[in-house]
């Protein structure tokens, strides 16, 4: 220790008011600034300004005196310094650097002034930690008092040692401040080096800011909602406005699925089912076993020869077919359909579940279920040799096809087997004589489509090809239009012609399916396409959309006066509503008045209609996502090959964009085409670019 407060006057410990002296040029000055504290000569005096020759570059500046701090004046008769450097300075960067300071006369200053509680200047203070106020010493002790030091405070050039508490509660401060900045360079590099991170290891506050990126992408939390920090981060690297890239980002960190659509996340979809509603299910499974309400009322229909058709891998069973040959010689054809209302209660946990899905969800991996799988591939399915609830509908037809009787029952049924549509079209094929069920059911419903065409339903059957991802990899699986596909789809309309009819009959409100009349083009211009997709494609722009409403309306398309889906209530909510409607009907003329159950007047289930319907829509775009990404990554697997092609119809002809029918793929694509392109031209198709990534594909057509 150099100096001590008892060398002092005793009247006061502060030295000459040096600070507060009026500046001249050649003053050494310190100099306040935002990048840092440094020293300067001043050269000259602007009113309230100075112009100075800042640091020991020597680099001329001009600054409002009031961020300047007198050091040292320039001594009479002095020449003016030209710098830091220059006489009568001397001053050095080396000699000024605050590794020059002695750390144990800094903290015997501290000392000494805490417990003096007393003020001193910056002279005084030099002397005291440096033993001398020369002009390096003054340099030194201001740089380090403005400096990050926390021992004294020094405001209007006087300096006060801090108490022990404020030291403590400030290098706290410190040391929280430090772990922030620490924090934030770590999030950065982050961001930066786009490398893979371990998120367990991470502190819960980056845990937290990779979440809100995550919620961002889906569009779950606008970015005016994300942390600043969060946002600083996102602009500096310029993704505050393109939600792809900042995905790409995340893939690379290896926190976001490549494969993972934007659109699920943040859904019902994205968490699967709780636990709670799996217990619940696995609960009802016991159940069904049971003696429930309503079971003693079933019409027993197991002796049919009831057989369900569907995909190889369909697990999830909700509808099948019988024929019944009557005494008379006339043929009804019987469809059953599945029965999860038997054990969903309205409004219980699991439906309420069900109608925030709105339908199951069908991907490339595979589906997600509306109802827990136990459920839906379990009790409610239709599985061959299961004695199983359903809703049985039947009809019988005219010679020409028309709808005849009539009627809807609920049921026991218990399938005989269960076949493929490959299975069924080879049954229908070759008819063995112990079973012709299904070569007379596809007579049957072809006089039903026939009919249905002859009051106008548009036929427009075609091969459909659809991009499975098996293994991680993607395949392309092709759906052919057999016979055995179009009488199931037969039957399936059939029986919403009947629910439809029976509930115009009744007065009953019902999730009708209509479309619009549409105004087609002329005969001679259809007839003048090739038949098939081109033609086709003429008809489809014509068509409006489907429309879903209370009261029965005509369905252009299909041919029918009204219509109501009701064949899928595993797979689709408005089906279960549909069935629970007609229950309600059943229950009201059955029962007495004391315990009469009301279905819901055209109001009420206009609302419920409203409540899934959206949710409806939602799975629609991701599944339609998800099939637009797994062509696009099929295409990047198969970006070497080309395809022939036929152009349909244009899109956009001012881009030259349009939609061709690529038959070895059996998909409908949009691709570059030449301008002089006309429906029916064969053309070849390549790949121009694609990025899966980047939900970018656009594919070249030239002439064939």
């Amino acid at each position: 220790m150099h100096a001590s407060l008892h060398c002092c006057p005793s009247s006061t410990l502060k030295a000459d008011p040096l600070a507060s002296s009026s500046l001249q040029p050649g003053d050494l000055v310190g100099v306040q600034e935002s990048k840092g504290n440094q020293l300067a000569v001043v050269e000259s005096l602007q009113g309230s300004k100075a112009r100075l020759k800042l640091g020991f570059d020597r680099k001329s500046v001009v600054l409002p005196q009031r961020q300047l701090n007198l050091l040292c004046p320039l001594p009479s008769g002095a020449d003016l310094p030209d710098g830091l450097g220059a006489s009568p300075w001397h001053l050095k960067a080396e000699n000024v650097h605050p590794s020059c300071l002695d750390r144990r006369s800094w903290g015997s200053a501290w000392l000494l002034l805490q417990e003096a509680d007393e003020t001193v200047e910056i002279d005084f203070f030099s002397d005291l930690v440096c033993g001398g106020s020369s002009p390096s010493q003054l340099a030194l002790c201001w740089l380090a008092l403005m400096g990050p030091q926390l021992w004294f405070r020094y405001k209007q050039d006087q300096i006060t040692a801090r108490s022990a508490t404020e030291l403590k509660q400030l290098r706290r401060q410190q040391r929280l401040k430090t772990l922030e900045q620490q924090r934030e360079q770590r999030w950065k590099q982050l961001l930066s080096n786009r490398q893979q991170v371990d998120l367990p290891s991470l502190p819960q506050t980056l845990r937290d800011r990779f979440e809100q990126l995550k919620d961002l992408i889906s569009g779950s939390l606008e970015f005016a909602q994300l942390e600043r920090v969060v946002q600083q981060s996102l602009v500096g690297l310029r993704l505050d406005q393109d939600r792809a890239e900042l995905r790409l980002l995340l893939v690379d960190l290896g926190l976001w699925d490549p494969h993972q659509l934007a659109s699920m996340a943040g859904t019902t979809w994205s968490s699967g089912f709780s636990p709670a509603l799996l217990e619940e299910a696995e609960r009802l499974v016991e159940l069904n076993e049971s003696e429930l309400p309503g079971d003693s009322e079933r019409i027993d229909l197991c002796h049919q020869r009831c057989v369900t058709i569907d995909d190889e891998d369909t697990r999830d069973i909700d509808d099948g077919i019988a024929l019944e040959r009557r005494d008379d010689g006339s043929q009804r054809v019987w469809i059953h359909i599945a029965d999860p209302g038997r054990l969903i209660e309205a409004g219980s946990a699991l439906d309420l579940e069900a109608r925030r899905r709105g339908s199951s969800l069908y991907l490339a991996k595979g589906n997600l279920p509306m109802f827990p799988e136990c459920l839906s591939t379990g009790p409610f399915s239709l599985r061959a040799r299961k004695r199983t609830a359903a809703w049985s509908i039947w009809a019988e037809l005219s010679s020409d096809g028309e709808l005849g009787d009539h009627g809807i029952q609920r049921s026991w049924v218990q399938p005989t087997y269960r076949l493929s549509y490959e299975d069924a079209d080879e049954l229908i094929e070759l008819a063995p004589p112990e079973d012709t069920d299904l070569a007379e059911l596809d007579a049957l419903l072809s006089r039903r489509r026939d009919c249905r065409v002859r009051h106008g339903a548009l036929l427009m059957d075609l091969p459909e090809g659809r991009i499975r991802c098996r293994d991680g990899q993607p395949s392309l699986e092709v759906s052919e239009p057999g016979r055995s596909r179009q009488m199931v789809a037969e039957a399936m309309i059939l029986a919403g012609a009947v629910v439809a009819r029976f509930a115009e009959i009744n007065d009953l409100a019902l999730p009708f399916r209509s479309q619009l009349t549409a105004d087609l083009p002329p005969s001679s211009e259809l007839d003048a396409l090739p038949d098939g997709a081109v033609r086709f494609a003429a008809i489809k722009r014509c068509l409006s959309r489907g429309i879903m409403g209370t009261q029965p309306a005509a369905h252009f398309s299909l041919g029918l006066a009204s219509y109501a889906q009701a064949t899928s209530p595993i797979r689709r909510y408005g089906d279960l509503v549909v069935q629970r409607q007609l229950q309600a009907l059943f229950s009201s003329k059955e029962s007495g008045e004391g315990s009469r159950e009301e279905p819901l007047d055209r109001d009420d289930l206009q609302a419920l209609l409203n409540d899934f319907d959206a949710a409806v829509r939602e799975g629609i775009g991701i599944s339609r996502e998800d099939q637009r990404h797994w062509q696009q990554v099929w295409f990047e697997h198969h970006g070497k090959e080309q395809w022939a092609a036929q152009f349909l119809r244009w899109l956009r002809p001012q881009d030259q964009l349009g939609l061709v029918r690529i038959d070895d793929l059996a998909m409908d694509v949009a691709a570059e085409c030449p301008r002089d392109s006309e429906p029916g031209e064969g053309l070849l198709i390549t790949v121009q670019h694609v990025d899966s990534a980047r939900d970018q594909l656009r594919l070249l057509a030239s002439a064939h």
